[in-house]
């Protein structure tokens, strides 16, 4: 029987080396390019879709869409009633209302979640450009939301005519069709980038959402309450552009005879979201993150 040897140590596997001779500089093996807004967008991308607020709002904004087109395709087939010289289009309007919350919601929270979690200091650190990084957000959400918004409206669209075909309803023009789908799918992807924009000045995801709400009902609201006389002038104005009326006008189904017609609210909208976006961006460079 042989005598135990003890253990003998063992030598530690040589690790890379990180000191350079001295004189001479670290070149680091990964490629380094200037960075451009190719990049921006690619990395706002993949956190709009890799979030699970983004699958949750775009999946309820599509229930309602097409919950609301069902339902009123429905009601109005089980009755006796027939549309008359109105086109089946405009049943679109209630989904598109209601499920405009839902784009208002998800465009505040691709900005101001990010304040509340202190991940926009990281996306400024990776790209110290915060124009770039503001065009990039708007750039990626608007374009997610137009065509989210197109293919709910069209299909819902597609799906009323060729039911209701039989009610009497006029069969829509080419213009009308394309107001009922890409227009209206225009407006609310600007709505949900005015709401993003919003997002970027208050940094508070819950104030934001709230403002935002109430920008698109309280005018219709108050309106209501104007009893007086001296005030039927604002209460007219109210109605001619509260966000509901201009929704209402690209079904031709406007709440008012006056006001904005045919592609004007696309115009006001782009107007806004343009002042929105300069106010957005002297603040982003002004303040601290």
């Amino acid at each position: 029987m042989s005598t135990p040897q003890p253990p003998m140590p063992q030598q530690a596997a040589p690790g890379p080396s990180w000191h350079t001779a001295p004189g001479a500089s670290y070149t680091s093996p990964i490629p380094v390019v200037r960075t451009h807004l190719g990049h921006a967008l690619a990395s706002e991308w993949t956190k709009i879709r890799s979030v699970r607020s983004t699958v949750w709002t775009i999946g309820v904004f599509l229930f309602l869409m097409f919950g609301m087109g069902l339902l009123f395709t429905v009601a109005v087939t089980a009755s006796d009633s027939e549309l008359g010289d109105e086109t089946a289009l405009a049943l679109g309007f209630a989904g598109v209302l209601t499920g405009s919350i839902c784009v208002i919601t998800l465009g505040v929270l691709t900005t101001a979640s990010e304040y509340g979690t202190g991940m926009i200091r990281t996306t400024m650190t990776a790209c110290p450009g915060r124009g770039r990084v503001l065009a990039a957000k708007s750039i990626v959400f608007f374009t997610l939301a137009f065509v989210v918004t197109l293919v709910a409206t069209s299909l819902v669209a597609l799906f009323q005519v060729s039911i209701l075909e039989s009610h009497g309803g006029r069969e829509p023009t080419g213009a009308e069709w394309l107001k009922a789908t890409v227009g209206i799918s225009l407006y609310v992807a600007l709505l949900g980038l005015l709401s993003l924009l919003v997002g970027s000045v208050i940094r508070h995801s819950a104030g934001a959402i709230t403002l935002m709400i109430g920008l698109v009902l309280a005018p219709l609201v108050i309106a209501l309450f104007l009893f007086s006389d001296s005030l039927q002038g604002l209460q007219q104005s109210l109605f001619e552009y509260s966000i509901p009326n201009q929704l209402s006008i690209f079904y031709d189904n406007s709440l008012t005879r006056t006001g904005p017609k045919g592609w004007d609210p696309l115009w006001i909208m782009l107007g806004v979201n343009a002042l929105a976006f300069a106010g957005a961006y002297v603040l982003l460079e002004k303040r601290d993150v």
